[in-house]
């Protein structure tokens, strides 16, 4: 939220009226999340934080999470969110940059979407459609279909915050503290080859505890393209890990927000949880290029007999 500006009349007034010192020397409690008026604000410095994010970092090898979502469509901007709750989805990861998402339908439970990626290349299955669609990660053409825009490394970005390269980047370290907010802010800028800085991303810590609290991630015109907030950190295997995760893509008009149910890190996700075939009867998608015909089912040969 915004410093409130305390209009010019007011300020003369108090200052000729009441003096200097006791007008703007008053003192007062603040409250701070948790709603205690009194919490010791952390101090530290930029290089301490950036450790904090290495560590983090480093700490998560893979991990096999269930959790609860509520993935949401629409725009605050346009003032209609349409929100899709009891979720139940399951999260793979395993470095440097396998992920696996699979979410079940509400209710019935049966498989909504299933779609993975290895770093550069995604596949996504929608069993209601019977579609298959496989493409790059980057998203080139955005689709009608809003939660179709969405790729597995938006949710990796925000689930493995990668650590920042201050050598590579330039890092301005804000501190945010109001009567509402106490905060250290990371902005990782770049600059390119004719001096124009770019800012890429802020990382937000919260004061109080100096833990991981938010992360924006920026187009190269500014704009948000993931806005990321982790709370309720909890030890999985001794390993820190957010246990609430709201994620934001404004580009893509969608949200979700996750909360982990079951969380196993380091305890090895095998290659196979990362393979994903085309089933039969679908209809292959390749971005980029038109929908293409399902896909048959097995014919069997008369002369060798049915296929097994």
């Amino acid at each position: 939220m915004l410093l409130r500006r305390v209009p010019v009349a007011i300020l003369l007034l108090c200052l000729t009226s009441l003096g200097l010192s006791s007008c703007l020397a008053r003192r007062r409690g603040f409250t701070r999340p948790g709603g205690k008026t009194t919490q010791t604000l952390l101090v530290t410095d930029r290089d301490t934080l950036l450790r904090v994010i290495t560590r983090q970092y480093n700490a998560v090898r893979d991990f096999n999470a269930t959790v609860d979502m509520v993935p949401a469509q629409g725009s605050a901007e346009k003032s209609h969110i349409t929100e899709y709750k009891d979720v139940r989805a399951f999260l793979l990861f395993r470095k440097p940059a396998d992920i696996r998402i699979i979410g079940l339908l509400p209710v019935v439970r049966s498989k909504a979407f299933d779609m993975v990626s290895n770093g550069s290349s995604f596949k996504l299955y929608l069993p209601t459609k019977s579609r298959f669609i496989t493409g790059r990660n980057e998203t080139e053409h955005l689709s009608e279909n809003k939660l179709e825009n969405l790729r597995p490394h938006h949710f990796l970005d925000a689930l493995v915050v990668r650590p920042i390269d201050g050598n590579a980047n330039k890092l301005l370290l804000e501190n945010f503290t109001d009567e509402e907010n106490a905060f250290y802010i990371i902005h990782e800028i770049h600059e390119g080859a004719d001096g124009q800085l770019r800012l890429l991303r802020t990382v937000w810590f919260n004061r109080l505890d100096l833990q991981l609290a938010r992360q924006l991630i920026f187009d190269a015109d500014g704009n948000i393209l993931s806005d990321a907030r982790y709370s309720q950190w909890h030890a999985y295997d001794n390993v820190p890990f957010p246990k609430h995760i709201e994620i934001n893509w404004p580009r893509e008009e969608s949200a979700v927000v996750i909360d982990i149910v079951k969380m196993d890190i380091n305890k090895g996700v095998s290659d196979d949880k990362f393979v994903l075939e085309q089933p039969e009867g679908t209809t292959l998608q390749i971005l980029g290029q038109p929908p293409a015909t399902p896909m048959a089912k097995p014919v069997a040969d008369p002369a060798k007999g049915p296929r097994k």
